[in-house]
């Protein structure tokens, strides 16, 4: 006689939202796993101390989303570091997540460039961006080496920067929603602006290696005439991609929508399984004692060479926390004698 199959409990979708939140979950019946990403105050707190333009607060804050969706899929300690080089107006992201939910993020652009692209109505993530390559880094700490992936830029959003890393580097369907937006709140002293943020992930991992193939990449060299073989899609792969395609923006940003209500929207037909929820946090890894080894790290002269007005002063580019020093605090012991 058979055992029987375990019960898993059912519940009406939660309809309180939690922002601020990673929430995991599986689609048995569409071999699916994903996570819903929610943010409220945190990403408030990481565009409002530096003050960007709109539309590069928007790119950073799409590109944290990003970020937390791909980094909070490490089933260990460690650090996962998104950066882009390119030659648009926004030329360096770099955004740091460490498990399990905190995260830092910042930008360099030039000032000119972007107002110019703001007047012109060029500030899609692709303008702003350009043609260059995002690295998506993962750190498990000193005794261990990196592994990174690196995508093309080339005038794409970031959406479609995660596809085709994932189409090259890993091999695995997966599709990303991202939407960032401010929103604007009455409260006791007047209206506010404030950013939010969410973002959507869908991964396709049957059992079946063989279910989850994609078409190969084109080796460039095929005679002509010769049609390459494209493997074909899986039913439940293209069921869950078109759910995932109707997603609006609003949906990901509402928070009078949950994330479990969002979940059964899309997959209520063929039973939707959350898991515990992890919460995220707005936290730079700066302090005043590592900037000030930092220091001490560097010869006398390069030192030297930071005094201004008899103090050196050093700002944090993720969290503009600035930390000022008396040259002797950070000389050498020996230089101090």
């Amino acid at each position: 006689m058979s055992e029987p199959h375990p019960i898993i409990p059912t519940r009406a979708p939660a309809t309180t939202s939690v922002d601020d939140t990673i929430l995991p979950f599986q689609v048995e019946a569409l071999d699916l796993r994903g996570r819903v990403v929610r943010f409220g105050p945190a990403i408030d707190t990481i565009l409002s101390r530096h003050r960007y333009p709109a539309p590069v607060a928007k790119l950073v804050g799409e590109a944290i989303v990003l970020t937390v969706l791909l980094g909070s899929t490490l089933k260990f300690e460690g650090r996962f570091i998104l950066q882009s080089q390119s030659d648009g107006p926004v030329r360096m992201l770099v955004i740091d997540y460490t498990t399990p939910g905190k995260v830092r993020a910042c930008a360099r652009f030039d000032q000119a460039r972007v107002a110019s692209a703001m007047e012109n109505g060029a500030t899609s993530t692709g303008a702003l961006l350009g043609h260059g390559h995002l690295a998506m880094t993962i750190d498990q700490g000193p005794d261990t080496a990196r592994y990174q992936g690196i995508v093309a830029l080339a005038g794409n959003d970031l959406q479609e920067a995660a596809h085709e890393y994932f189409l090259r580097s890993e091999q695995i369907p997966t599709r990303v929603r991202l939407a960032v937006a401010e929103e604007l709140r009455a409260d006791g002293i007047g209206a506010r602006h404030q950013w939010r943020a969410g973002g959507l992930l869908v991964q396709f991992l049957p059992k079946s290696p063989e279910r989850a193939r994609v078409p190969d990449i084109h080796p460039g060299d095929v005679p002509a005439g010769m049609e390459l073989e494209t493997p074909r899609e899986d039913d439940a792969w293209i069921e869950a991609r078109s759910l995932v395609e109707t997603v609006d923006d609003i949906e990901l940003l509402d928070p009078e929508l949950s994330a479990e209500q969002l979940l059964y929207r899309l997959f209520h037909e063929r039973g939707v399984r959350v898991f515990r929820s992890k919460d995220l946090h707005a936290q730079c890894s700066c302090s005043r004692e590592r900037v000030e080894r930092m220091l001490r790290s560097f010869s006398q002269n390069d030192r030297d060479h930071m005094v201004e007005n008899d103090k050196i002063t050093v700002t944090c580019e993720f969290c503009n926390s600035t930390y000022v020093f008396d040259p002797l605090e950070v000389q050498e012991p020996a230089a101090q004698a």
